[in-house]
């Protein structure tokens, strides 16, 4: 089973994609994007990932604030899923919590020797991966715990 993974932003959507056991994820792309209101391009962009990789879910960062309320991108990712939910009505999106993971892939990159330049490039791609894995590292963790429960 894959899962896609974005990292949703006016300039950017940065895509990750697991493997097909759904235990790691690797970045794939950055959508670039022209104008925040443009959708069709990305959403395009996107359609032909879930049709090459056989995507059975998407996960989309939801930037919540670090106390948990909601920021002011929460609004235009919440319109971004019912998009991309019409687009692929077959497909479950969910919003995952995705607090930190550009800390988090910066602080990585800037461990790896990259510069802001180099960074700036790839970061969104990065943010994607740390938000799928954080996924991916849940949906382990409730089978362990549906094991253990039986």
């Amino acid at each position: 089973m894959r899962i896609l993974g974005l990292d949703y932003g006016d300039k950017t959507v940065g895509v990750a994609i697991s493997d097909p056991f759904g235990w790691t994820a690797q970045g794939v792309t950055i959508i670039r994007r022209n104008n925040p209101k443009e959708y069709k391009q990305s959403i395009g962009e996107i359609r032909k990932l879930v049709e090459e990789y056989g995507v059975e879910e998407i996960v989309l960062g939801y930037p919540l604030n670090l106390d948990g309320t909601k920021s002011e991108r929460c609004e235009k990712t919440e319109d971004y899923r019912v998009k991309l939910q019409n687009r692929f009505p077959q497909i479950p999106v969910t919003l995952w919590d995705e607090r930190l993971s550009t800390v988090a892939a910066h602080a990585f990159l800037m461990e790896g020797g990259m510069d802001g330049r180099e960074r700036k490039q790839v970061i969104d791609q990065m943010a994607a991966v740390y938000i799928l894995q954080g996924y991916l590292d849940y949906l382990a963790n409730q089978k362990k715990q549906e094991a253990t429960d039986e």
